[in-house]
């Protein structure tokens, strides 16, 4: 599910808060980190790889804080969600499955949303040279291991 290699921004971070899953790898407690820790890893990655200024650091900063945001209560709900369906395999119970699955396309869609957005504006302040290196790294979208994003990035 996760791509290691691929360099794109925001998934990862979500997928933290569902999968135990920090931005680089298994993390070793039951806790996710929290949201300024995460960001701040993935800026340093991406510092890293691009050669990321300090304005741009700030503004992905500032642009992967914002999605993360955004996503977090979805993800919590999403993850209620999946607790909620194995219950209902269990009692056979087809019309909450029914509901709960269309609930989780729904949450799933929204979270793509948000994080190809976030991408699309980190993508924004990026030189052509940065672009060049991001998108021979696998860049975004389905070339990078996640078709639309729904479980991470790297």
């Amino acid at each position: 599910m996760l791509n290691v290699t691929r360099p794109a921004a925001v998934g990862i971070l979500f997928a933290a808060s569902i999968f135990a899953q920090g931005p680089f790898g298994v993390l070793t407690s039951n806790t996710a980190p929290d949201p300024a820790t995460v960001v701040a890893n993935e800026v340093s990655h991406l510092t890293r790889l691009l050669t990321l200024t300090t304005a741009q650091q700030t503004q992905a900063t500032t642009i992967f804080t914002a999605a993360l945001k955004a996503i977090t209560p979805l993800n919590t709900t999403l993850a209620t969600d999946h607790t909620n369906l194995a219950a209902a395999v269990k009692t056979n119970s087809t019309s909450t499955i029914d509901s709960i699955s269309a609930n989780i396309g729904t949450l799933t869609g929204q979270i793509t949303d948000i994080q190809n957005k976030a991408d699309a504006a980190f993508y924004a302040i990026l030189t052509a040279d940065q672009k060049t290196k991001l998108d021979s790294s696998g860049g975004f979208g389905p070339a990078g291991g996640q078709g639309g994003r729904g479980g991470g990035h790297h």
